[in-house]
Parts: C-alpha cells; structure tokens; sequence
C-alpha cells in the first residue's frame, strides 16, 4: 500500500453484507424489477445464477439510495475514499464516462475555459457539450514512431496557464491508453498556484492507489478530483467506477451534478461490486499488482525477442512527456511486420481465439492482470509468433502517426447545437465539423465538433476504415457521411 489506512475496516463490505442479510429475510417483491428474484425471466436466471438474479433488487430503507446515501452506500463511499486516499468517494453506475462528466460539470459552467489534451476521452468532449465550457487544448507529445499520444509536457502547461489565466481546470489523462504517464505533482502544484482545480481521468490507473512501485495516484499527487473505472484494472464489474474528491471539492455540490444524468435506479449488483473490489485492492492489492507486473514484463520480454515487435516500456521515460510508465500496460508495436495493430488485433480473435483489448494502426494492448494465467500469456506470446511468421509483409506506405493537431474554430457546444447539414466525408475538406468521429476503443476523437476537417484527417479515416478499425460517433451509421456546419 502506498498510504496508512485501517486494515480492519478496509475488510468491511457493509453494502455487500446488507445486500446479502437483506436475501436471507426473504422479503415479499412487490416492488420492481419485475422479474421477481428471476421467478419472471426464466431462461436467463438459469444462465447467469440464481444469485445474480436475487441480487438485482431497487432501492429501499435498508439498502440505502445512491441518488442521496445516508446509511450503507454512504458508509461504504467512506470506506472506498480512505483506501484510495480522498476526502470523498462516489459510487458511479454509468462508468467512468459519468464520473469524467461529474468531474467536468462539477468545476466549469457555461463559458469557463477548461485546459484539456486533446487526445481525451469523448466522455471530456461531451461535457462540454452539455454544460458549455469552452476548451483550451493542449497538444499531447506524440511518439513519431509509434504513433501515440504522450503525456503534457509542463512547458505546455505553463504555457496553457499563461495564456488563459481565467481557465477553472486543468484536466490529465493520466495514465493514457497506453500507460504513459504525465509529471501529475507539478502539474497539480501550477495549477494550485493559479487558482485552477486539477481534474484527472484514472480511468487505466485505479491500481496506482495500492502498490508503491506504480506511477503516484491522482490523490496522492494532490488531484482535486479523479475518474477511477474500478471495472477496467480494480476487479469491479463492467459500467461500475468510483467518482474521487479532494479537500478543495464541495461534496455535496458533486452529488447534485452526478444526480442531473445518473439513473435514480442504480443496479445494486455493480454497487455492491464496488464494494468487495475495494477490499480485495485495500487488503490484497500490492500482491495482485506485483502479479500483474511480474506477467506483464515477462511478456513484454519474450514478445521483444521474437523480432519484428516493440513490446515498450520504461525506457520511454523522458521526466517530461513521458514521466513514468505503468508497467502493467502491454502495449506492442506492430508496423515493422507490415501489419496494423487493428489487423493483428483481428487474427488473433479470429485465428487463434484470443480477445485483447485493442488495435489501433500502430499498436495493440492487452490488459493484463493477476486474474490471468501464465499459460494464457504463453499463447499469447506464441500467437504472435505464428503470427509474424504466416502474415508479415513489408511496412511500406503504412500510415505513419495516429495523432492529428486539431484546428479549434468553434466550441463543441456551438457546433453540435448548429445549423447543420450531412454531406460525403470524402468532400468535407474545409468545413467544420458537427459531430465526432472515432476509432473505438479507445474512444479518442479522431475529430470533434467545432474543428476543421482537413485533408491529413480524411486520409486518416479513409486509412482506418480500410483496416478495419470501428469507427463511431457520426448520425450516418456506416461513416460515409458526416454533419458540418452550414456555412453563412
């Protein structure tokens, strides 16, 4: 662990045990869900348990209520603040996509200006649609070779910080998709200085909080604010996160903004998951992240020595852009065998039964943790292999970047809220964009409303598209089409 917290009351799972104590008094349904305990929908309480199914219950008295926790949930958000070192802690059923949008909405109105990468989420994108802050993008570094988006250099910041002294917030993605980390502390100590709230998107980072030798935490780093997606690396289930304050955060405030989108029906099966992932990472963590690493290297090793590959590291830290490296993140480097990330992605699903996380062009990620299995990373690395040797072909004309500088004419409020007509992707060069379009996972906009498309972009999507990249965001679901602002 990497802060003092009280072991006994870490090993408390009150909402979990009140879940269960609330099962075993087998109280009449008269309430919703409808399926009664599974009693309703036979075939797929056969499939998922008994159990699940019983679990499913709303909210009453003795299991308190997420939209305004006074007794279990409440005790049991406690608890998780303390593990994770913060003054306060959320429950988030609508993933981390609500906690990035609590965050965001929590800080700036209409109007404020928000110091953001532009390689974020679109979740961060999309608050600023609906509460109407006005972006300040900072160009991440970009690593020219393997085309990702690095950290925020601090000369950036200083810079962003100079020249937009009214901005409310600074928000980091840290660590980013593929485990580049930014200088989190002197970040959070210029903006502090300036008045400015730190936001950060943990959305890949909620085991920092539980192993000394990982990158330093947004709490321990003095965040005002943290998006932590128990479900990604905490061992919570799919669409549960923890929401994080700080000192500086009115709590209470918080809890209005996340009621104004969260359902008022929060499923206690990802609550009460919550609840039990905290104490295995409060009392088990620095065993399962040091698992984790130990799989997560040895991979990276083996995988370099097939040649042809970059399984890369720690030997990307630079103490700027890349300030630390999160060495549970496999992330490998797939052009030099000819081959996209997105294809190698693909034949490994399709060819030989193995899901990773992504494919981008460059790279492919697996998400690794202590729940794998060493045989499990020798297909893997053996995969790859045959891999390299059935389907490499020569690297040339490869697109050679993924990240594309944005050209910002309109705020994302403006422009999606426009006049607005649909017209050819392919004959949109000049005009200004109404609406996403990304390449999901890991969901980073390729363009987002309010810039300008340009030749290098079209490219870019013609380029994914025939690779087979899935790309989202545009009302024309086959991405053919995109909306642009009508010219006046």
């Amino acid at each position: 662990m990497k802060k003092n917290i009280d072991l006994k009351r870490q090993k408390k799972t009150v909402l979990f045990d009140a879940l269960k104590e609330h099962l075993n008094n087998r109280v009449v349904r008269f309430d919703v869900p409808g399926h009664k305990g599974g009693r309703g929908n036979k075939e797929f309480r056969d499939f998922i348990g008994i159990h699940a199914m019983q679990m499913d219950v709303n909210s009453m008295k003795p299991l308190d209520n997420l939209c305004h926790p006074t007794s279990v949930i409440k005790e049991a958000q406690e608890i998780a603040a303390e593990a994770f070192g913060a003054k306060e802690a959320y429950f988030m059923v609508s993933g981390t996509t609500g906690a990035v949008q609590a965050m965001i909405m929590s800080t700036c109105r209409a109007g404020d200006k928000l110091i953001i990468p532009r390689n974020v989420h679109r979740s961060a994108i999309n608050a600023m649609v609906v509460c109407g802050a006005v972006p300040v993008y900072i160009n991440p570094g970009l690593n020219k070779k393997l085309g990702i988006s690095l950290g925020m250099s601090i000369k950036d910041v200083k810079k962003a910080i100079k020249e937009n002294p009214d901005a409310k917030a600074i928000l980091v993605n840290n660590p980013t998709y593929y485990g580049i980390c930014s200088d989190l502390k002197s970040i959070v100590k210029l903006a502090h200085e300036n008045g400015m709230y730190v936001l950060v998107d943990e959305a890949h980072g909620a085991h920092f909080s539980f192993d000394e030798n990982l990158p330093i935490s947004a709490m321990e780093a003095g965040a005002d604010m943290a998006a932590i997606s128990m479900h990604k690396t905490g061992g919570s289930l799919t669409q549960s996160s923890i929401l994080l304050s700080g000192e500086k955060i009115n709590a209470d405030y918080v809890r209005k903004i996340i009621n104004l989108t969260q359902t008022t029906s929060a499923s206690y099966l990802l609550m009460a998951s919550l609840d039990v992932a905290r104490k295995n990472l409060a009392i088990n963590g620095r065993e399962l992240f040091e698992k984790t690493v130990k799989f997560a290297e040895y991979a990276r090793s083996e995988i370099n020595k097939l040649g042809g590959y970059y399984a890369y590291g720690r030997e990307l830290i630079d103490g700027d852009a890349v300030f630390d490296f999160d060495t549970t993140k496999l992330s490998v480097y797939t052009q030099d065998i000819g081959l996209a990330g997105i294809e190698v992605y693909d034949i490994l699903r399709d060819e030989y039964g193995i899901q990773i996380e992504l494919g981008d062009l460059g790279n492919i990620l697996s998400i690794i943790t202590a729940g794998d299995r060493g045989l499990e990373i020798e297909r893997l690395i053996s995969s790859l292999a045959e891999i390299k040797r059935l389907y490499s072909k020569s690297p040339e004309g490869m697109f050679d970047h993924e990240y594309i500088n944005p050209k910002v004419v309109m705020t994302p409020q403006d422009a999606f809220y426009s006049e607005k007509e649909m017209i050819p992707i392919l004959d949109s060069v000049g005009r200004v964009s109404a609406e996403f379009v990304m390449a999901y996972p890991p969901g980073i906009p390729i363009l987002a409303p309010g810039e300008k498309i340009t030749d290098e972009i079209i490219r870019y999507i013609s380029y994914a598209k025939e690779k087979g990249c899935l790309l989202t965001g545009t009302e024309d679901m086959h991405v053919d089409k995109i909306n642009v602002v009508v010219e006046k």
